[in-house]
């Protein structure tokens, strides 16, 4: 019996034995206290059983070290047939939905074993979003699943507010998307945190498994990405760099005709995804904190796109070295041009975060690396010019930096390092070498039950405009014909 019933029972039976000891009166009064304490005790039972139960986050694993590319942990989901139908059934009313289920977790490492009972998971991605199973219109099948590789969120925090998991709310998972050497996103973050680019998120290997309960066993989806999310936590991380308190983020992509270019300031807001496509809302610059500020957080961007593209000369050099930490974010741009990252804001106005701190200072934050090292679509990413990367008129936040003779040459000077192979940084043989370790630590694993996806090959993605791409052999020709090495071809560019 449960405790609160054991109290009202109690109570019961001593009214009982009062009202036949006192006057009716007093019977009346203890009856009426017991009716309240009753009906208290009984609503607390009832909320306790409609929620989830109370849950404290467990103490911090000093001892546990997220994202060392050193380690290949296991992360298990095991979900309900019907919550996992729920997923499905989401996916097929709107394929963008950020619709969450429940999950129970546990990431295993070494002798660790750390579980949670109540996470949140759904599906991500842009262009690359799928169903994790089946087609559309069909339910989880126990006896023979279609499985299929998709990304994920997790969220620890989204059924338990103060859950956490080694002091993060979110963690995101990423199957290789056209990646055929697994390590295209984790080459281009480690080389954004050996070159000093501490804005990048974090990111190494894990193995995923999910159980949908009831099946005879879990299916091991196979070697994923998991990339640290930019969100409060990613910000709180890095309180000693633009302090404590959390200012305006904005993630910036494309939203119908319009992307965040710097350029244009009719598509900002919050973005509200529905299960029905024709009611969400999407925009080209989207704040992801204090979204109850909107009208504050646009105002403060709006002004900083239109004093960004209005000023000039002298007084344009001194604002923006006001606004930004320039020697970092031409850093991440030398970056993001060596790893051949196209699908960004210099071309294609896509995939970057942009965060004003609470003293108004901008930081551009990059994100999202799977079509790098050769896969290229819009021109060829190992010989583009570097210095006239993407849309020059278009595309003031970077195009007008370069335009300062001081600024150019720290960008050139970056690129050159980047290339020198004598360095750890982007040179062939460095390279070289942590690609095969990276390979050697995940090989075992690649085979999974999805089906896809099973072989490790040197090759790029089979839609790209430059096939001829390797990163472990070939030669630096770079043309349309035979074989060029990516790295060698990239580093040849570069004659200053």
């Amino acid at each position: 019996m449960k405790p609160q019933f054991r109290i009202c029972l109690t109570f019961r039976l001593s009214i009982q034995f009062m009202s036949s000891k006192y006057p009716v009166r007093w019977s009346c009064l203890i009856r009426n206290i017991f009716i309240l304490l009753s009906f208290i005790l009984i609503t607390i039972s009832c909320r306790r059983n409609n929620s989830l139960p109370v849950n404290p986050n467990p103490p911090a694993d000093t001892s546990l070290q997220l994202f060392q590319l050193a380690d290949l942990p296991q992360m298990y989901l095991e979900i309900s047939a019907q919550q996992w139908d729920s997923l499905l059934v989401h996916f097929d009313q709107n394929p963008m939905n950020e619709e969450y289920i429940v999950s129970e977790y546990r990431f295993v490492l070494g002798g660790k074993n750390i579980p949670l009972d109540s996470i949140g998971i759904r599906i991500r991605g842009n262009t690359s979003r799928r169903r994790p199973e089946g087609s559309t219109g069909q339910l989880h099948s126990t006896q023979n699943p279609d499985w299929h590789h998709a990304h994920f969120t997790l969220n620890f925090s989204k059924y338990r507010k103060s859950q956490r998991f080694n002091s993060l709310e979110k963690i995101n998972l990423k199957w290789f998307k056209d990646d055929a050497n697994y390590v295209r996103e984790i080459y281009c973050y480690d080389l954004f945190k050996r070159y000093g680019v501490w804005t990048a998120p974090k990111a190494s290997y894990c193995r995923l498994m999910i159980h949908v309960k009831g099946d005879p066993q879990p299916a091991y989806f196979g070697i994923y990405s998991m990339i640290e999310s930019v969100d409060e936590d990613y910000l709180t991380a890095r309180k000693d760099k633009w302090g404590i308190d959390t200012g305006y983020l904005w993630k910036g992509g494309w939203a119908g005709s319009l992307n965040a270019n710097m350029v244009q300031t009719s598509s900002i807001g919050v973005e509200d995804v529905k299960l029905n496509p024709a009611l969400s809302k999407y925009y080209a610059y989207d704040l992801k904190t204090k979204k109850k500020e909107l009208s504050t957080a646009k105002t403060q961007l709006i002004t900083f796109i239109q004093e960004l593209n209005s000023k000039t000369g002298t007084e344009f050099e001194t604002w923006i070295a006001q606004k930004m930490d320039v020697p970092l974010f031409l850093k991440t741009y030398a970056v993001n041009v060596m790893v051949g990252m196209w699908d960004d804001y210099w071309a294609n106005g896509n995939n970057y975060y942009f965060y004003f701190d609470k003293s108004g200072k901008a930081w551009f934050i990059p994100y999202d690396y799977d079509n790098t090292l050769g896969t290229s679509y819009f021109f060829n990413a190992g010989t583009q010019d570097m210095l006239r990367w993407g849309n020059m008129a278009e595309r003031p936040l970077i195009t007008k930096i370069l335009q300062i003779d001081s600024y150019k040459n720290l960008y050139k000077s970056y690129l050159k390092e980047l290339a020198d192979d004598s360095k750890s940084f982007f040179g062939y043989t460095a390279s070289l070498q942590r690609i095969n370790q990276w390979q050697q630590l995940i090989g075992n694993y690649i085979s999974n039950d999805t089906g896809e996806d099973m072989v490790i090959e040197d090759k790029p993605a089979p839609w790209g405009n430059a096939p001829f791409y390797r990163l472990k052999s070939g030669n630096d020709l770079g043309g349309t014909s035979g074989i060029a090495n990516f790295f060698t071809t990239k580093a040849k560019q570069i004659t200053w």
